[in-house]
């Protein structure tokens, strides 16, 4: 069967989740980060690939497609990770790992060092919102040099709550009508869902976010999830990541409100 492609829309996806929590009252010493992670798919490659290399993977592990695979579930042993013996995980992350590596994807992330971000910002400064915003302005620039800033993209985050999710479409309209750093209106569509849709994007976005982080909190650590995700970062035009797909916030730059 042929689909006509809509000149409405772009030729690409977009996954988000988070890593950490937005919290600023009680911060984890040990992962004293939030991070928010965008997968880009290009949306035929995303269908035709991706889809099925992740749910194969899960009827050779599991027998069935059931399973979502959430990276803290995985961590912690919960749920159906909790009877696998060593050797069996061992397997099963080196394949996930395969998979990661060999999907086509643009990553791009957020990293809020939420200490700095205390001392620089003021108390209604909402970390999760703000690092959306960092986000949806990094990805525009990256449609731009695809051409495919014309061109309507949604932009697909998992639920965190109904009082979260009003304040998050609340953010995300504002900011793409204009009230970002480009001055300019973005062409975004929020969709909010649910993890039980089992969405392979999802997945991939949950399983970017805390590695990335790692990288950050213990940057000395062997981090072999970050090793395969780097290649994945978006890169402006003289290969550079940082500041780009790779977005650490508040920058060194940046002084604490109220300083001279």
């Amino acid at each position: 069967m042929s689909i006509a492609p809509s000149t409405n829309y772009s030729d690409y996806i977009v996954y988000v989740d988070e890593s950490g929590d937005h919290s600023l009252t009680s911060i984890d010493e040990q992962y004293p980060v939030f991070v928010l992670s965008f997968c880009v798919f290009e949306k035929k490659h995303y269908a035709h690939k991706v889809t099925s290399a992740l749910r194969m993977l899960k009827f050779a592990t599991f027998g069935h497609d059931m399973v979502i695979l959430h990276e803290q579930d995985i961590r912690k042993k919960i749920g159906a990770f909790h009877l696998m013996n060593k050797e069996r995980r061992e397997v099963f992350f080196d394949d996930l790992n395969a998979l990661i590596a060999q999907a086509e994807f643009t990553l791009l992330t957020t990293v809020i060092d939420k200490y700095k971000f205390k001392k620089a910002h003021s108390k209604d400064t909402h970390v999760y919102h703000l690092a959306m915003e960092l986000g949806l302005e990094k990805l525009y620039q990256f449609l731009q040099s695809r051409d495919q800033d014309n061109r309507l993209t949604h932009v697909i985050c998992e639920a965190r709550g109904r009082v979260e999710d009003r304040a998050l479409a609340f953010e995300f309209l504002q900011v793409c009508s204009g009230h970002n750093s480009l001055k300019r209106t973005l062409p975004f569509e929020l969709i909010i869902s649910d993890k039980k849709t089992n969405s392979e994007g999802l997945q991939f976005a949950d399983l970017a976010a805390r590695p990335v982080g790692l990288s950050v909190v213990r940057p000395s650590q062997f981090n072999r999830a970050f090793q395969i995700l780097q290649k994945k970062f978006y890169r402006n035009s003289e290969g550079e990541e940082s500041g780009h797909g790779f977005y650490l916030y508040p920058l060194k730059s940046e002084k604490p409100q109220g300083s001279p």
